[in-house]
């Protein structure tokens, strides 16, 4: 089963499920947001699928409307957006089999003359998928902001003047609530468009967590299920509606250097990632990115990601901010 969040044609926020052929979403009874629905699956102890299908009304909408019309909305969210940690993880996917034959080479080169990166890496390769029960490698970790830095799907992703450029990341992010007794609970899957700025990240890379606070997008629609160990999917770029790039995405933890429990364990021991109520979108690193093929995206390019299990694909339109100028601090 996946869910979707949008707004209805007055305005309402609604919670539906696409039907079979995926023309229609049929809409929850008694419930306008994911969050409100999965606490409420909580405090009845039931299965969310389970419980999801109980709420289901004979109201349906036609799914290419409320697309066509911009009224998708993130699959989960926060009624208080500062209380929606987005994060992310990255150097955690071995890539396409060209890089990945190039990586062994790599690795396979004196230790002390890797990168930071390759370092990384190799921690993972070599020790990010501990046995049951065991606590694996730590992985690269960086903060993206809270729910103010998502963007609905099919609306304009912004990228701030200063940037260097504005770099997609086709990503599968982890949805989480805490429930009351601080205890992290997976809610589901979707798709990510975590976008970076990789220049700036080039000229130091201890410029990474800069190069990190952007604007993102996930969704439409939260895999609610495990994650399918080979996930493959697609990414384009289209330019004025024709594709200018495009590359294959694949995920799911065969192509992995970590466990998503591994993941999982390293982001939420942090006691301040377990305050009850809170929601946490966090990303799970890109296998391909069309900054290494030298490509570079311009204003008003059109980035789209999909993947069969997610149903309809995550489509975001590229825009730069304004230039803001200085920006001073006044005394008190």
């Amino acid at each position: 089963m996946n869910l979707v969040q949008f707004k209805g044609t007055r305005g309402d926020r609604c919670v539906g499920v696409p039907g079979k052929d995926g023309s229609e979403l049929r809409i929850l009874r008694g419930f306008s947001s994911v969050y409100d629905l999965v606490f409420a699956a909580i405090k009845a102890g039931r299965p969310l699928t389970e419980f999801t299908e109980a709420q289901l009304s004979e109201r349906t909408e036609s799914y290419d409307a409320v697309i066509n019309e911009g009224r998708l909305l993130v699959p989960l969210d926060h009624p208080e957006p500062s209380r929606c940690w987005v994060s992310l993880t990255g150097l955690t996917h071995l890539g396409s089999a060209k890089s990945r034959d190039a990586m062994h080479a790599k690795l396979a080169s004196d230790p002390d003359q890797l990168t930071d990166s390759m370092k990384m890496f190799r921690l993972g390769y070599e020790g990010g998928k501990p046995a049951s029960g065991e606590i694996g490698v730590a992985p690269e970790w960086a903060f993206k902001g809270d729910g103010q830095c998502l963007v609905a799907p099919e609306q304009p992703i912004s990228s701030p003047a200063f940037a260097g450029d504005g770099g997609e990341e086709a990503e599968v992010a982890g949805l989480y609530v805490i429930d009351p007794q601080g205890v992290p609970v997976r809610v589901g899957f979707t798709l990510g468009n975590e976008l970076s700025d990789h220049m700036i990240e080039r000229q130091n890379y201890l410029y990474l967590a800069h190069s990190k606070l952007r604007e993102c997008s996930i969704g439409p629609e939260l895999y609610l299920g495990d994650l399918p160990s080979n996930l493959a999917g697609t990414v384009r770029i289209l330019r004025n509606g024709k594709p200018v790039w495009s590359g294959s995405v694949v995920s799911g933890e065969e192509n992995m250097t970590h466990t998503i429990a591994n993941l999982e364990h390293h982001h939420f021991k942090y006691p301040m990632f377990r305050r009850p109520g809170d929601v946490h979108i966090h990303f799970f690193g890109a296998s391909i990115l069309s900054c290494q093929d030298g490509f570079r995206a311009e204003p008003n390019d059109v980035v789209e990601i999909e993947s069969k299990p997610f149903g309809r694909p995550l489509r975001n339109p590229l825009v730069w901010a304004k230039e803001e100028g200085l920006v001073t601090v006044r005394k008190i």
